[in-house]
């Protein structure tokens, strides 16, 4: 009998927000996503969940800790692809083995719904079901 249980997306080198949303509502705990842009900017608003680390940053060194170590899945957008891809270019040259560059950014993510945090974006505080899709049509259809 062939195996029908569904499996996550796995990890490409550029991804779409729909791939990262797609493994996030899979409750995959075992990835980081960075934020590359400058912090004001990230302060103002971000994906939820994404770790600062300024290109500044990334050129100085990137030093591997539990939630950026060497082998973790890293998705990485910044203001534009070409800075997302200079971006993950940095954090491969310093030994990340698994980068994946966030096609079209924080602008993707927001277009399809991707849960939002910081100054401008946080209109109400996250709720638990941010990243359940099951979550939010439960909600919508209880109301």
């Amino acid at each position: 009998m062939p195996n029908i249980t569904p499996t996550p997306p796995g990890m490409k080198a550029q991804s779409s927000a729909h791939d990262l949303k797609s493994r996030l509502e899979w409750g995959e705990p075992a990835l980081t996503i960075l934020d590359a842009r400058d912090r004001q900017t990230y302060n103002q608003g971000h994906i939820m969940g994404a770790m600062p680390m300024s290109m500044e940053e990334m050129s100085q060194g990137i030093q591997p800790s539990p939630s950026l170590a060497l082998n973790r899945d890293i998705y990485v957008y910044s203001d534009s692809d070409d800075q997302t891809s200079q971006a993950a270019n940095l954090l491969r040259n310093s030994g990340f083995t698994s980068v994946s560059e966030l096609k079209g950014g924080l602008t993707a993510w927001k277009a399809i719904g991707g849960p939002t945090e910081g100054v401008v974006e946080s209109k109400s505080p996250p709720s638990a079901s941010d990243y359940n899709v099951i979550g939010h049509i439960s909600e919508s259809t209880n109301r």
